[in-house]
């Protein structure tokens, strides 16, 4: 069962949405359309994809009138072009004024989903799991990382906050900052977490596998690796930590990094470079 985001967080991100996009209200529907003019509307697939935001779209749509929405796929399903995903009733003026808010977010959720699923596709077969990254849109972390759930994904740590992940610059300031050799530095360093924090530290060659898993590292995360060096480290690590493969993932390479036998490869892609699937609204 999927994790929903929270419904607060939910109401909070349309709300700010919709006040950016009818700050004193929607202008022409108020002047063309009586306030008591009801409609019928089907939310629309243009083409294939699959779906997410379904709390999100009926909550902008009936933030601001008595919307009726029913959705006839739910989050998680895929659908075909020509799909009616939703039925909707209630008033003209309400249903057009969120109808640019509700689509937006769903567009886009649902191509995060789409995205994501493709990229699960070519890991079949082998132990890799699709995760994100926080490459996300600045406030909408929350519902992108739900849309990577949609789509067969998994999530990385959700914020700086969740768990330690120490990258090139983190490894260059220890060493500037003249902590010796770096399994002890690294120690010392992580002697002041708790022992419930998962351990992530990134490297960019293989001379660097061990000296980071003598430090007692739950995660290695092999950087921009090539094919080859990606089989020597997994080969290398042998079990002693969770491998992540990263950096300029695209679809194109996934199934052949997936069977070197890496446990998790990270692509930004997901959600920094998502296209949106094409929904619309019919009356």
């Amino acid at each position: 069962m999927l994790m929903k985001p929270d419904q607060r967080a939910i109401e909070a991100l349309v709300l700010m949405a919709m006040r950016e996009d009818a700050p004193w209200g929607d202008l022409t529907s108020q002047a063309l359309l009586p306030a008591d003019l009801e409609i019928s509307a089907r939310l629309m697939a243009r083409e294939e994809g699959i779906l997410c935001g379904d709390d999100l779209f009926t909550t902008a749509m009936s933030m601001n009138a008595a919307v009726t929405v029913e959705f006839l796929k739910h989050d998680s399903n895929s659908f075909s072009a020509g799909d009616a995903l939703a039925r909707l009733t209630g008033p003209a003026q309400a249903i057009l004024r969120a109808e640019r808010v509700a689509l937006n977010f769903m567009q886009r959720l649902c191509g995060i989903a789409t995205l994501t699923a493709k990229y699960v596709a070519e890991t079949v077969g082998t132990k890799a799991r699709i995760v994100d990254t926080r490459k996300t849109t600045p406030g909408l972390r929350l519902l992108e990382r739900y849309a990577v759930r949609c789509g067969g994904g998994y999530n990385h740590r959700f914020s700086l906050s969740d768990g330690v992940l120490a990258k090139d610059n983190h490894l260059a300031a220890l060493k500037k900052k003249g902590d010796g050799e770096l399994t002890s530095g690294l120690r010392q360093a992580f002697k002041l977490l708790p022992h419930t924090t998962h351990i992530e530290v990134e490297v960019d060659r293989l001379e660097q596998i061990e000296p980071v898993l003598a430090a007692g590292v739950d995660t290695i995360m092999l950087d921009n690796f090539s094919i080859d060096e990606l089989r020597a480290g997994v080969k290398q690590v042998a079990g002693r930590a969770l491998v992540e493969a990263s950096g300029g993932i695209s679809l194109d390479r996934v199934r052949e990094i997936a069977a070197t036998g890496v446990d998790l490869i990270s692509v930004g892609a997901l959600t920094h470079s998502v296209r949106s699937i094409d929904l619309g609204l019919d009356f």
